[in-house]
């Protein structure tokens, strides 16, 4: 929801686009720096209780970040927030996969599961068009009646019951160098186009953040409860899957950084114009979204990943048309609908395959795995694409836009080859048993 309201909030607390992008970077630097953490402790100490405490202090962080008058702060609230639900994620997508036996049944529930996800994170640009015409605050503020009704809701449902945890203690050091690598390589990259990509200081956090995760290896193969098995990247269709994610929503997330810049800073349209801009592709979404798992059963999750691919690269390139009199036929719209189509197919389907043929006790960690894969994606790109957009100062140009907007077409087509060799393994793969059949099936 923070999205359309951007350009307004940067002009009420008189921010420039570098300060700017840590509304969104905040947020990204606390969700992508715990996920992992967030996903085996809720393995560890159950995931009811984890999520209805970070669903807590979500509301609390969500009222702060709307009553705030410092950018400062508001980053700091924003970046609460993010920790927040970087426990309140891999929780509730584990709640799920536990409580529903993998196959139909499951691949149903995360259907509706990730259709609420993406349908909220699409139709969300659209009712913060409508808010921030009231004022930008309320779309800060919006989180908070919706947290309240969830927990409350969470409390009622979820049992309270024993439910069952993953054997063994914390892995301490394993969840101090995978936490501060992953905060350091956000930090890092938001903070590159800034400081400089060849300075000293981002050359040199980059080696901090290689040698955290050369400690974090080292430790979890040594240990005997480890944060992260690191065998549960053996399997190529969970490896497939991150990597989907990651270019998913980092190429989107970036996406929609620029269209924000595109069509208020450079065309003037308002806020709720913007919004309706991006109707197209949040109805799709949650239109269609309840459909794949039916889908999944029927296709597999490998050829609605390709299918999905294809169209975010096809949405972006239509994008690429963009100048000072955009036709709504002829660009914005089509590009919106292909936009949505890949959001539809792809976001439920990686979802589906992330977690499949992974034991229960460990689906708060391939949780935290894809979770943290398409935040650390959005931190990156957004990075990536905010250097381009600045490069000729602060004033945008069509240029400019076209090339930040290439960034996320790249990014696209590499998703789509990557997705393509999954579907190049199922054929590889001789006759295998009835059982084996089937996960690799759902794969």
């Amino acid at each position: 929801m923070v999205g359309v309201a951007l350009p307004a909030i940067q002009h009420d607390l008189g921010l420039d686009t570098s300060a700017l992008q840590w509304v969104v970077s905040g947020y990204v630097l606390g969700y992508g720096g715990l996920l992992l953490l967030g996903g085996r402790t809720a393995d560890l100490l159950g995931r009811r209780r984890v999520f209805l405490v970070a669903l807590g202090v979500f509301a609390v962080a969500s009222l702060l970040g709307g009553i705030v008058d410092d950018g400062g702060l508001l980053i700091v609230a924003r970046f609460v927030k993010g920790v927040a639900a970087a426990f309140t994620a891999p929780a509730a997508l584990s709640i799920i996969t536990t409580t529903f036996a993998e196959g139909p049944e499951r691949n149903r529930a995360l259907s509706f599961f990730t259709a609420s996800g993406a349908s909220g994170y699409s139709l969300g640009l659209v009712l913060s068009g409508l808010l921030t015409e009231i004022g930008w605050r309320w779309t800060l503020l919006m989180p908070v009646p919706v947290a309240v009704i969830a927990l409350v809701a969470a409390l009622k449902v979820l049992p309270r019951g024993r439910e069952e945890r993953a054997e063994g203690g914390h892995d301490l050091v394993g969840a101090v160098t995978i936490t501060a690598s992953m905060l350091l390589l956000v930090f890092t990259v938001v903070q590159a186009p800034e400081a400089g990509w060849a300075s000293l200081r981002t050359i040199g956090s980059l080696a901090g953040v290689a040698a955290l995760l050369a400690l974090f290896v080292v430790t979890e193969l040594k240990v005997r409860h480890p944060l992260v098995r690191l065998g549960i990247l053996r399997s190529g269709h969970i490896v497939r899957a991150n990597l989907g994610l990651l270019i998913l929503m980092g190429s989107y997330v970036s996406f929609q950084f620029v269209a924000m810049q595109y069509f208020q800073n450079l065309l003037g349209w308002s806020a709720l114009g913007t919004a309706m801009a991006f109707l197209p592709a949040g109805v799709l979404v949650a239109v269609t979204s309840t459909k794949m798992g039916d889908f999944a059963d029927r296709f597999g999750t490998g050829k609605l990943i390709v299918i999905g691919a294809a169209a975010l690269a096809g949405g972006y390139a239509i994008f690429l048309g963009i100048d000072r009199t955009p036709s709504l036929g002829g660009m914005v719209i089509p590009g919106m609908v292909l936009l949505g189509i890949a959001f539809a197919l792809s976001f439920p389907s990686l979802n589906i395959q992330a977690t499949s043929g992974v034991h229960d006790d460990e689906q708060g960690l391939a949780s935290g795995l894809l979770n943290t894969s398409g935040q650390v994606g959005g931190a990156i790109v957004l990075a990536v694409v905010t250097a381009v957009l600045t490069s000729g100062g602060e004033t945008l140009s069509i240029g400019a836009l076209r090339a930040a907007i290439v960034v996320s077409l790249v990014l696209a087509l590499v998703g789509l080859v990557i997705s393509a060799t999954g579907l190049r393994a199922r054929k590889a793969v001789p006759d295998a048993e009835p059982q084996e059949a089937r996960v690799y099936e759902a794969v």
